[in-house]
């Protein structure tokens, strides 16, 4: 069986994503910090029958994150597909406006978008190129495209992430491997400011799999 492995797992896009893949036959490896929250999905998947493993790991501790990608691919015979998408809480962050900002606003979020991602693909890549195949997905903001003055500390991290996934792209050109960057421009779900689109995870989630199945595009940007 094919899997994937969802770094930033949640009851949101990671169980949307989850149920993507998992219905179309793929094992699904749920990272997060939380056991109990990735226990409860497991239960949810399994109740669809898709074959799904908690892999709790806090995607700021590298070696941890290293660990569970790995106990995952041991777990599964291998990780086909890696999506990345850690999502914190934007109510409970420090926001700043970009002539706000310090350095060490902007280090925590390079740490939990950009060397997370790193330390993610770092784990899973060698085994893809050994195998010449596999597919890389990195979600985002659409900030990373157009910034928004009250993300002047969160924008610049999610522009590296993007800058980053864009050229790893180019790198992996005709090796069999696919990497792509997902900019999401909508609130996903209810409860969203009202100036904002909406949409809901379960629209948004089929994109991952054109990724992932046509393989000739280094970027999505959803706006509803």
């Amino acid at each position: 069986m094919p899997s994937i492995a969802i770094v930033g797992a949640g009851p949101g896009m990671g169980l949307a994503i989850a149920r993507t893949f998992g219905s179309r036959g793929y094992d699904v490896a749920l990272i997060a910090r939380n056991r109990a929250k990735l226990d409860d999905l497991v239960t949810q998947l399994a109740a669809e029958d898709i074959t799904a493993a908690a892999f709790p790991a806090d995607v700021r501790d590298h070696d941890a994150l290293t660990q569970a990608l790995k106990d995952a691919a041991t777990r599964f015979g291998g990780i086909d597909v890696l999506e990345h998408s850690p999502a914190p809480s934007i109510a409970s962050a420090n926001l700043t406006s970009p002539s706000q900002t310090s350095p060490s606003d902007v280090q925590g979020w390079i740490d939990f978008l950009l060397y997370s991602a790193i330390t993610a693909t770092q784990a899973v890549l060698p085994a893809m190129r050994e195998a010449g195949a596999g597919t890389l997905l990195f979600t985002n903001g659409a900030g990373s495209v157009d910034p928004i003055p009250m993300l002047g500390n969160v924008n610049p991290a999610q522009a590296a992430l993007r800058n980053w996934v864009l050229n790893l792209h180019k790198e992996l050109a005709g090796t069999g491997i696919q990497a792509a960057h997902v900019a999401i421009g909508v609130w996903i779900g209810a409860g969203g400011p009202p100036e904002i689109p909406t949409a809901e995870a379960e629209d948004i989630a089929p994109l991952y799999w054109d990724l992932h199945t046509q393989r000739d595009e280094a970027e999505r940007v959803f706006t509803g």
